[in-house]
């Protein structure tokens, strides 16, 4: 089978990683790099790519199968609109945009054209994830009643040199907490209301450095979310999962997900379960469950190509990009008003 030829709109941390990947992928060709910038540029030169300030300047018979877009939040909407108008597949970075307005416009654009919009909430598609899910819709944790989730970094100040990311549209919500959100929804269903909690005394950024959520899913469940880039800790998906080689890794927790007949901690999968009747002075079970760990990059690129070929469904739709970020702009505006937020209030305004 021919290979698919991938460009990579915006050539920063993430945009070098998924450019690096269509590289490595015998079913792609990196076609492009796109990306303003003297970095762009200097990447693109020393992996022999050809570069392009604008995806404008690509010639009708050059343009690709299919375009990563990993440029700043604020630019993900023009992006996005500019390649599906052309009538490429694009996968958007998380989140697919800063606003949701803007986003619900991206999503309706796509599906107008027919053009397959895909969002890049990579986290979907590790098997880690994908043994959780099976854990918890098999019914072995019983009822699931209350979730935990920690992302505790310390970001350099030399991460805040960019200055998007010290703007509205970044922040560890937008940035990384959304991916816990994400993973939440697709674990646990769609959330029905949101109280939340920011500060940004450490910084003095306009963005938020921590942040404390509640969560309350249509289901029942209950969960939090505690997240900020200014603590020194080893309890963060970065630090625990070994997802990014880049980052130091730690044997602990990021996720504790609690039901009726057991819990189960992420990302190691500890599984623990009562023998008899849940008794609080009787000792539970545990267990270790295996899974076949995967790059889930590499994973979500594949099926990015199995989507442009027409072999498959996205699993992570512009409509799922969305919905996620209808959550996380509820949790900004909660945070503003110190008021619980009900979604269903949030989509109708």
């Amino acid at each position: 089978m021919k290979p698919l030829e991938i460009a990579v709109m915006g050539a920063g941390l993430i945009g070098r990683r998924h450019a690096e990947r269509v590289m490595s992928e015998p079913g792609t060709v990196l076609s492009a790099v796109i990306d303003p910038s003297s970095t762009g540029r200097d990447f693109a030169c020393h992996a022999g790519i050809r570069w392009y300030a604008r995806f404008e300047d690509i010639r009708p018979e050059d343009r690709p199968d299919g375009v990563i877009v990993a440029t700043p939040n604020q630019l993900h909407v023009e992006n996005g609109m500019e390649i599906a108008a052309a009538g490429i597949a694009v996968l958007v970075e998380k989140p697919i945009a800063d606003d949701v307005d803007a986003a619900a416009a991206l999503v309706a654009a796509g599906e107008k054209a027919g053009i397959p919009i895909l969002v890049g909430h990579h986290r979907r598609y590790n098997p880690m994830i994908q043994t959780a899910k099976q854990i918890v819709d098999g019914g072995r944790l019983g009822r699931i009643i209350a979730v935990h989730g920690t992302f505790w970094v310390a970001k350099p100040d030399d991460y805040f040199d960019i200055p998007w990311r010290r703007e509205a549209g970044a922040g560890p919500i937008f940035v990384n907490l959304i991916h816990d959100v994400d993973l939440f929804r697709f674990l646990f269903g769609e959330v029905e209301a949101v109280q939340a909690m920011e500060s940004h005394a450490v910084r003095d950024h306009a963005v938020e450095d921590t942040a404390v959520v509640s969560l309350r899913f249509a289901n029942g469940v209950l969960a939090t979310l505690n997240g900020s880039d200014a603590v020194a800790a080893p309890w963060s998906w970065e630090a625990t999962t070994g997802e990014n080689p880049a980052f130091p890794r730690y044997n602990n927790h990021c996720y504790q997900i609690g039901g009726t007949k057991g819990s189960l901690a992420i990302p190691d999968l500890t599984l623990w379960t009562a023998t008899a009747q849940p008794d609080w002075l009787e000792p539970l079970a545990e267990e270790r469950v295996p899974f076949e760990a995967a790059d889930p990059l590499c994973l979500q690129l594949r099926h990015f190509c199995d989507v442009i070929r027409g072999e498959a469904t996205p699993l992570v739709s512009g409509r799922e990009g969305l919905a996620t970020l209808t959550v996380v702009e509820a949790i900004k505006r909660s945070a503003r008003s110190g008021q619980m937020i009900h979604l269903s209030e949030s989509l109708a305004t």
